[in-house]
């Protein structure tokens, strides 16, 4: 493990590079992403994915890589929600397909910048205050059940708090000037203004803020190395663009995700409570979370196809 900080050097130059390349090479012009590039995309980011995680095994050893795909998977399904939200805030903002892309991108890059943080502070945090599992595996076996049990509050754009904040405080336009978010204002050219993709991206910022308060607790769960936390989160959310674009008018049909995810909730959240007490298998774990996984997605197949006859 004395190769750690070149581990972390080389990942995020990668993933920098990858971000750069999406970017300037592959969405330099503004697009609508159609359903076959979003699907090639989907395989292209799973595809990395395996391919980090068995370079990982050989690299750090067995372990490790099942830790890395047990936290990928945990963040992917927790990730689903984040799907709907971009769903509603794009049509509530009638931001056109085209720029949707772009708003995606920095919502990502911001993302990636927050979770890093979030696990920084999170991993100190438990290394100095290990007694603080037990609340965070409450919390989750809590968020679990509530996503059983309790009428779920719908997203509302127009009084969420973040609307709220920038109609107060920052000069805002109605009028989508491209790929933009800020431009001069034409009656005041020194003031800047913001337009509504800049709005979208503040709303998908403050929603994943929000989300990850569940998902990075869950990866503790999973591991406590803070190279395998933050490499399956980033993965996780590199991914989640195309998937966007593949699901956004299909995620209603998986009418039975969001119960497969409270039930990963509930499971970290027990494991988490039940860490100094006996150890959960990572190799359990992982075949536990597929196996709630597939098969909420598959009951979710099989109840729409039943709809639909």
């Amino acid at each position: 493990m004395g190769n750690t900080s070149l581990f972390w050097i080389i990942f995020n130059v990668l993933v920098l590079a990858m971000l750069w390349i999406d970017l300037k090479v592959f969405h330099k012009d503004a697009h609508v992403v159609a359903p076959r590039e979003a699907l090639k995309w989907s395989f292209i980011w799973i595809a990395l994915s395996l391919a980090f995680g068995i370079g990982l095994s050989f690299v750090m050893g067995h372990d490790k890589g099942l830790e890395f795909f047990s936290g990928y998977l945990v963040e992917k399904s927790l990730s689903i929600d984040n799907i709907f939200i971009f769903s509603v805030v794009f049509r509530t903002l009638s931001i056109p397909l085209k720029y949707q892309h772009r708003v995606l991108f920095w919502g990502i890059f911001g993302a990636l910048i927050l979770r890093g943080l979030m696990i920084y502070f999170g991993i100190t945090l438990i290394s100095y205050f290990h007694q603080i599992l037990y609340p965070l595996g409450a919390f989750l076996l809590y968020s679990g059940l509530k996503i059983f049990w309790l009428t779920e509050k719908r997203f509302e754009v127009e009084t969420h708090p973040i609307i709220i904040f920038l109609q107060r405080y920052i000069s805002l336009t109605p009028k989508i000037e491209g790929q933009q978010l800020w431009v001069r204002s034409k009656d005041h050219p020194k003031r800047w203004q913001a337009t509504p993709l800049f709005v979208a991206l503040a709303l998908i910022e403050g929603s994943d803020l929000l989300f990850a308060i569940d998902s990075v607790p869950a990866i503790f769960a999973i591991t406590l190395d803070p190279f395998i936390v933050y490499t399956s989160n980033v993965f996780a959310i590199l991914g989640l663009r195309s998937l966007y674009f593949l699901l956004a008018d299909a995620v209603e049909r998986f009418y039975y995700l969001k119960s497969g995810v409270a039930l990963i909730l509930c499971f970290v959240g027990i494991k988490m409570l039940m860490m100094d007490i006996y150890k959960i298998p990572t190799e359990a774990s992982l075949l536990i979370i597929l196996l709630i996984l597939g098969g909420s997605i598959a009951l979710s197949g099989y109840r729409s196809r039943n709809c639909h006859k």
